[in-house]
Formats: C-alpha cells, sequence, structure tokens
C-alpha cells in the first residue's frame, strides 16, 4: 500500500511541476519581469548569462523535465532535488512579500511565497523517501 501512495504524491506533485514549467516556456515574459531585479542581484554575485528569458526558460524546462520524470517515477529523489534547485530561486525572485509596501499585495505574495514553501518541503520529503 505504502508503495501505492508514494506512487501516487509523485505523480500528483511532478504533473504540477510539469505543467507549471511548460507554462513557463511558452509564456516566459511575466516570469521574466518578476526574476529582473533578483536576477541582476544575483550578477553581482555570479556569472549569469544576460539574456533574463533565457534563464526562465531554462528554468521552465528544468520543471518539465524533472516533473516528468518524477511523475513516472524514474530517479524520483534526484528529480525531486532538481525541483528545490528550481523553487528555491523561483520562489525568493518571485514572492518578494518583504519588498511591498501596500498591505494587500504583500499578504497576496505571502501566501505565495507560503504556498511555495509547502511545496519544497513536500519535496524534502520525497528526497529523503528511500527508492522503491
Amino acid at each position: 500500500m505504502s508503495h501505492l501512495l508514494r506512487m501516487a504524491a509523485r505523480a500528483l506533485t511532478g504533473v504540477s511541476y510539469a505543467y507549471f514549467g511548460y507554462e513557463t516556456i511558452q509564456k516566459p515574459r511575466p516570469r521574466v519581469k518578476m526574476a529582473a531585479p533578483a536576477l541582476a542581484k544575483a550578477r553581482e554575485i555570479a556569472p549569469l548569462p544576460v539574456d533574463d528569458e533565457t534563464l526562465v526558460r531554462i528554468n521552465g524546462a528544468v520543471q518539465v523535465g524533472s516533473g516528468a520524470l518524477l511523475t513516472m517515477g524514474v530517479l524520483p529523489r534526484l528529480s525531486a532535488a532538481a525541483l528545490i534547485g528550481s523553487l528555491v530561486p523561483t520562489t525568493v525572485a518571485g514572492h518578494p512579500f518583504w519588498q511591498l509596501e501596500d498591505p494587500a499585495a504583500r499578504t497576496m505574495q505571502l501566501m505565495q511565497f507560503m504556498k511555495n514553501t509547502a511545496m519544497i518541503g513536500g519535496l524534502v520529503a520525497l528526497v529523503a523517501t528511500p527508492a522503491d
């Protein structure tokens, strides 16, 4: 029974990331705008490529590939770890609630930030789960 539950957990989690990643690849512009300030800061300490859209699309591709592998149960721990690596910068760049003055906007971004931390927690649990 626990094997079936792990399969279901991986599938439910992986499909979401594959979908989000596909959407990012297809429509990167809104995410590029959100990521630009964080990418500019990151370039101060790391040699990142200049094209923000390419970086956003690469992040989407990581999510598609890792989400698909996780859904299929192929390298699930590695796939979950790759998704953590993708989601941490996405969360920081996309939901900087601490920078917002407007209470409504701050609350909305805080909720999205917390949702992403919950998603990261689920991925951590998958990384910590022994392979079938």
